[in-house]
This record gives C-alpha cells, structure tokens and sequence, in this order.
C-alpha cells in the first residue's frame, strides 16, 4: 500500500470510528511523509542519487565558506601590511631619517 492510499485509509478510518489517539497519530505520520515526499520532488531530490547530490552541495558550502575565510583573511593581512608601511614612512619623515634614505 503507498502512502496516498494508506493516507485515504486513515482519514476513511478517522472518519467513520472517530479518531482515536493511534489513529491521529498514524494519520499525522502518513501526511508528514507524503509532504515531504511532494517538497523533495518539487525540488528534484526524489531519485536515487539525491543523497550524493545533497552531499555534493554540502561540500560545495564547505568549499565556499573556506574560501571565503580565506580571503578575507588574506585582504585584513595585506590592509595590515599596508598600515603598517604607512606607520614605518610616518615615522621616518617625522624623525628625519629622509636624509638616510635618500632625498
């Protein structure tokens, strides 16, 4: 019996005894089930490879997210750099080591 069906059975069930405990309960399991069946078949998850293209694009985000710790990593290291070359002529001119360097 599929989902749809066993969802139909339920709610025929629920209908024509009440709704006992276990039968809401099977009931809320069988719809669960067939929405997200609909919600990964909507977005093309529903074959057999949907797990290794999930975990593709799992590594993918990793990827992305490293790669962009990385470089912002790389541009605070060069604005540092840059900071500090700026400090180092600063404080060469105010000291007047222009001399020592070469006019």
């Amino acid at each position: 019996m599929n989902g749809e069906a066993m969802l139909t059975g339920l709610i025929a069930q629920a209908a024509h005894e009440g709704a006992d405990l276990v039968t809401l309960r099977a009931l809320v399991e069988e719809a669960s089930e067939a929405g997200a069946g609909r919600a990964l078949a909507r977005v093309g998850l529903i074959d057999a490879k949907a797990a290794d293209d999930v975990g593709e694009l799992r590594e993918l985000l990793a990827a992305w997210r490293e790669a962009k710790k990385s470089a912002r990593a790389a541009v605070v290291g060069w604005l540092v750099k840059l900071m500090l070359i700026g400090l180092v002529g600063g404080l060469a001119v105010t000291v007047g080591l222009k001399g020592v360097l070469g006019d």
